[in-house]
């Protein structure tokens, strides 16, 4: 990827200050009067001309200030766009950090362990995808640098420093580190959690949601793998990489394209763009009763199956609630009969306070689901047994969802080889006896594979490079409002139906929902002569087209 560096483009908001407009042009029969007197003398030219300059710390602040970060060693074209997020800080040089170990990947960005050489500290290096040349796309990498930069609290991962330097085309942050994420210990087999301990973990996560909706942000993207813990047992609230600011009294339309699709609430699978803090207390009600059932509750791979999963046990929504949303794909989506409440039957081993909170935090109308500051004082924290304290948790050897992706990867390479045994020469686990927490898949995962396609098929008549980044860049928190009536990320591609075994009536229609691969002999069979006969009739054309 290029780097350029000098001015930035005349459409940035952040532009430096023009030089003043030309005066308007006299009316005609003053010009005509002003043509006959005789020329301007230079002196009287030159003091005019200074007269009309800004005068001193005025439109040239801003300038002054853009100078005085790149001589701080900022590269020019952070500081053109987005110098409001390093504003008062000094960037980080790469060589002093040394680089252990790859602890974790995103769809933007990838995360390091590293070592501080001039410290000596273990710390955890982020670099953020991005396109320098984009000025849309810095601004919204610099969006997180703004949020991290606003959030100040024990239960949210702390912004240490930003690595970068005058000629550099990239940027990482730099957080500490955190031996664990949630994900990482709940698929360890060996590890089952405690009434407890799921209370002590529940209280930090929502203490930390309480702290960043105060501060008026939304993070989006609540699930375990975000959520970090120490060997001091601390939890704190990492990657806001789509996280965005709100403000409850000045609604602007967001993008329905954010949280990871098993912790989705079901107002953004139907397009909501106006929402609030209620889509995180979504994901929140999801993590509790994932670490009280030992595994995911909805892990949909569509966001149709999800939304079917969600009204299996959530129940469907109201009709007053379909009437008063007014949400793109109701009218797609809406259940001719409408879905019961299962989540007490569903969930009755669970702790009656548990259920309780479940209940609410998984309202579907979000208007109906509780704050995090009504959530901390639920009975789920106030009936025995209580949360322990942080540093009773048991400690663990370090482990994260990525480590949780390596022993499947490793597994599924030593079936293909045909082994019997693990790695370490114990007895090969059985599909029935795996943990059943699983690795979540990443936030708008099935969205990214479609970027790609798009990518590889439209790259030569591509107009901006900008099309290359996601939804979340439109946001209105961005600067760049998002029209309500294009509320669909238009590179979402509606799954198959040929693929699907099951359908589900909706009222304007059949929707196919996946439910499994096809389990009729008979149709599999067809399907594979035609695709046989197929590939025989028209081999010369399928050749031409490679």
């Amino acid at each position: 990827m290029g780097c350029v560096h000098g001015r930035p483009s005349a459409s940035s908001p952040d532009r430096p200050p023009q030089p003043p407009e030309p005066a308007p042009a006299a009316p005609p029969q003053e010009a005509a009067g002003k043509a006959e007197q005789p020329a301007e003398k230079p002196a009287r030219r030159e003091r005019r001309s200074r007269s009309s300059r800004p005068a001193p710390g005025g439109g040239s602040f801003a300038n002054r200030a853009r100078g005085e970060q790149v001589a701080a060693g900022w590269p020019a074209w952070l500081s053109a766009v987005a110098g409001e997020a390093i504003d008062g800080w000094t960037p980080r040089r790469a060589d002093s950090f040394e680089k252990i170990d790859k602890i974790g990947q995103g769809t933007y960005s990838n995360v390091y362990k590293a070592r501080d050489t001039v410290s000596g500290k273990i710390v955890a290096l982020k670099k953020v995808r991005f396109d320098n040349l984009e000025p849309e796309s810095v601004r919204f990498m610099a969006r997180e640098i703004l949020i991290l930069r606003r959030l100040d609290h024990p239960n949210v991962v702390k912004l240490d420093g930003l690595v970068t330097s005058r000629m550099s085309c990239s940027l990482y942050l730099v957080f500490e580190y955190m031996e664990h994420d949630l994900a990482g210990l709940a698929a360890s087999p060996d590890i089952k959690f405690t009434e407890p301990q799921v209370k002590c973990y529940m209280h930090q996560l929502l203490s930390g949601l309480e702290h960043c909706h105060d501060r008026g942000v939304l993070h989006r993207d609540i699930k375990g793998s975000n959520l970090l813990l120490d060997n001091n047992g601390m939890l704190k609230i990492a990657d806001f990489g789509l996280a965005s600011f709100f403000d409850p009294d000045r609604k602007q339309p967001m993008t329905s394209r954010v949280v990871t699709l098993w912790y989705r609430p079901p107002e953004l699978l139907l397009g909501a763009t106006d929402y609030g803090v209620g889509v995180d207390l979504w994901s929140a009600g999801c993590i509790l009763a994932e670490l009280l059932a030992g595994r995911p509750i909805m892990p949909g791979r569509t966001e149709v199956e999800q939304l079917h999963k969600i009204f299996k046990l959530c129940g469907s929504p109201t009709e007053e609630y379909w009437k008063k949303s007014k949400l793109p794909h109701a009218t797609i989506f809406k259940p001719q009969q409408p879905y019961k409440r299962r989540i007490r039957e569903t969930f009755k081993d669970f702790p009656q306070s548990a259920l309780q909170l479940i209940e609410t935090l998984l309202a579907i109308d979000p208007a109906d689901r509780l704050t995090a500051t009504a959530a901390l004082r639920s009975d789920f924290f106030t009936t025995e047994p209580f949360a322990c304290e942080p540093s009773s948790l048991p400690k663990y050897p370090p482990s994260k969802e990525i480590d949780a992706k390596r022993r499947d990867e490793e597994a599924r390479r030593l079936r293909a080889a045909g082994g019997r045994a693990n790695g370490d020469g114990s007895k090969k686990t059985r599909t029935r006896d795996r943990p059943k927490a699983v690795p979540a898949p990443e936030a708008n995962a099935e969205l990214q594979v479609n970027i790609d396609k798009r990518r590889f098929i439209t790259h030569a008549n591509a107009k901006s490079k900008s099309e290359k980044f996601p939804p979340p860049h439109q946001d209105g928190a961005v600067g760049v409002p998002l029209d309500s009536s294009n509320h669909m990320d238009p590179l979402y591609e509606p799954p198959d139906p040929s693929s699907f075994s099951t359908v589900f009536t909706y009222e304007k229609g059949a929707v196919p929902t996946w439910s499994g691969p096809l389990a009729d002999p008979a149709v599999v069979a067809n399907q594979k002569r035609k695709h046989k006969s197929g590939r025989s009739s028209k081999q010369p054309a399928t050749a031409r087209a490679r």
